[in-house]
């Protein structure tokens, strides 16, 4: 990930904010704590498992690290997690300071230990969730065309367009944000299932993907400002709503300038039992009337394509690809940082 375009454009901290940042760092604590949270997102109690001191303190050193910018904190249900700042001026002077952070020190070496024994404690209980939901969600996959037959046409509809930032919404077990990762700069998924993020959080540090992340959320009223992303992506979502027109429109309302929508669920279909076993409320959607979601929000249809099931049956599913875009002028690409730096 390279250095945040606000240092890259010559944007330095003020005086006061640059001794703030310095202050709340320079302490041993504190210091682990940032180059922990370099590694992903992570709660009081873990930081106290991995750090060895009382929850009280844990807590005093990241209330000060948020006041400073350099920590930013998110609260999920009862959960509160903590991450590094990234996106601001602070997030500069986290990556700075952590660039002059020898790795292989005996202390760093340690905590990162230990990380990996609290990823390895919450892997074991996403697994155990994902375990106890696998036959229901094998049962639906085993009615449409294969997984990577779907990430494929996900891909081709997206095609060699730049993305910066893009959002999944309903984001499950992050595979989307996994397939995609490598090809944009900054990934957000959304769910409002606890037990599903904590599902996409250990698939995605497990697969290695830094630039992601994953929060709670309500898709029809998402906490993000207007015009934040270049691509939203609804994968196997409106099915599950009551009004997947009004997800389309807050979809629509964080789209960037020239960003795209890009919608995949079901054809019609008549498959009642979704409904009383896999909580269905829609049964699949014609082609006209996603788009005319799309058109309704603001955005052109410019893409419809349906991929058959492998091996037609009675009771098979057809998956749909819609893609809208922003009809605003495209804002310019972000100019090239001169100077970059890999997150290891």
């Amino acid at each position: 990930m390279s250095l945040d375009r606000s240092f890259a454009e010559g944007a330095p901290l003020a005086f006061s904010d640059l001794l703030e940042g310095l202050k709340a760092a320079g302490e041993d604590t504190r210091l682990r704590v940032l180059a922990l949270l370099d590694e992903g997102e992570l709660t009081v109690s873990e930081l106290t498992d991995i750090l060895g001191q009382s929850q009280p303190r844990i807590s005093r050193h990241l209330k000060l690290l948020s006041e400073a910018g350099l920590v930013e904190r998110r609260r999920e249900a009862s959960w509160v997690f903590y991450s590094r700042a990234r996106d601001s001026r602070q997030g500069v002077l986290v990556t700075t300071l952590l660039a002059l952070l020898d790795m292989d020190d005996a202390q760093v070496r340690r905590d990162r230990e230990r990380l990996e024994e609290v990823r390895a404690a919450r892997a074991a209980q996403a697994q155990a969730y994902f375990a106890s939901h696998a036959a229901r969600w094998d049962a639906i996959r085993s009615l449409h065309a294969p997984d990577a037959a779907v990430e494929a046409e996900v891909r081709a509809a997206l095609g060699a367009e730049p993305i910066d930032t893009l959002l999944d919404l309903g984001t499950g077990t992050g595979r989307m944000l996994e397939i995609l990762s490598e090809r944009i700069q900054r990934g957000v998924g959304i769910d409002l299932s606890p037990d599903m993020l904590g599902v996409a959080r250990v698939n995605l540090e497990q697969a290695g993907v830094r630039n992601c992340a994953v929060r709670q959320g309500d898709i029809f009223n998402l906490a993000m400002p207007r015009d934040s992303f270049d691509v939203v992506l609804v994968h196997q979502v409106l099915h599950f709503l009551d009004d997947p027109a009004r997800a389309v429109r807050e979809a629509a309302r964080v789209l960037r300038p020239g960003g795209r929508l890009l919608v995949v669920d079901f054809a019609p279909h008549d498959l009642e039992f979704l409904r009383e076993a896999h909580a269905h409320r829609r049964l699949g959607f014609s082609e006209e009337a996603v788009s005319g979601w799309l058109a309704q929000a603001g955005l052109l249809p410019t893409l419809h394509r349906a991929l058959p099931p492998h091996a037609p049956a009675q009771d098979a599913l057809t998956v749909s690809f819609w893609l809208g875009r922003d009809q605003r002028p495209a804002m310019p690409a972000p100019t090239a940082p001169q100077k970059t730096r890999e997150i290891a």
